[in-house]
């Protein structure tokens, strides 16, 4: 089955196939390679609610610590929430949480070595670990934001290195 580049000379998106349909990638004929990939987001709360996750006051628990262990499961499992991700054998997740003015910076770091990359596994680290936040302080500010979830860098594989540029995380801010 030939698939047709769309008009204007756009890259294909490797998940639809000619006739539109979705269907998962075949990476068995790639061979496997050292990949990387760091994605970041954010969560911004009260004053109150910074105050209580800093001092270890939160009810429920270390809302940090918690977070860490669910995005790092949540990496794991990536492939059990996003449809047409590959399982993949993780050989590293790391998350970093980092407070700021109006909350915390997430980091989420993930290796591979297979034929396919780990960036949804590091975005989906992100996202799960702020939903964890969100969840542990939310009797206390309902209010808060989660956002600016991205991919930082991916390392290995065909396409090379990504790295987001400075004026790119400032053009959408």
């Amino acid at each position: 089955m030939s698939r047709k580049r769309p008009v204007g000379g756009s890259p294909l998106l490797t998940h639809v196939d000619a006739e539109g349909r979705v269907s998962m990638v075949d990476v068995s004929a790639k061979a496997p390679t050292v990949r990387e990939a760091i994605a970041s987001g954010e969560i911004r709360m009260s004053a109150v609610a910074r105050r209580l996750v800093r001092s270890g006051a939160v009810a429920k628990g270390d809302p940090l610590q918690t977070a860490r262990l669910a995005g790092i499961m949540a990496a794991k499992q990536t492939s059990s929430l996003i449809p047409l991700c590959h399982p993949l054998p993780l050989s590293h997740v790391s998350i970093d949480l980092t407070a700021t003015r109006t909350g915390y910076r997430i980091t989420a770091c993930v290796r591979t070595t297979a034929p396919t990359g780990v960036e949804m596994e590091a975005l989906t680290a992100v996202s799960v670990a702020a939903l964890t936040i969100y969840d542990m302080v939310k009797a206390v500010d309902k209010a808060m934001v989660i956002g600016e979830v991205r991919l930082e860098l991916k390392t290995g594989g065909k396409s090379g290195t990504y790295r987001r540029s400075r004026s790119a995380s400032r053009s959408r801010a």
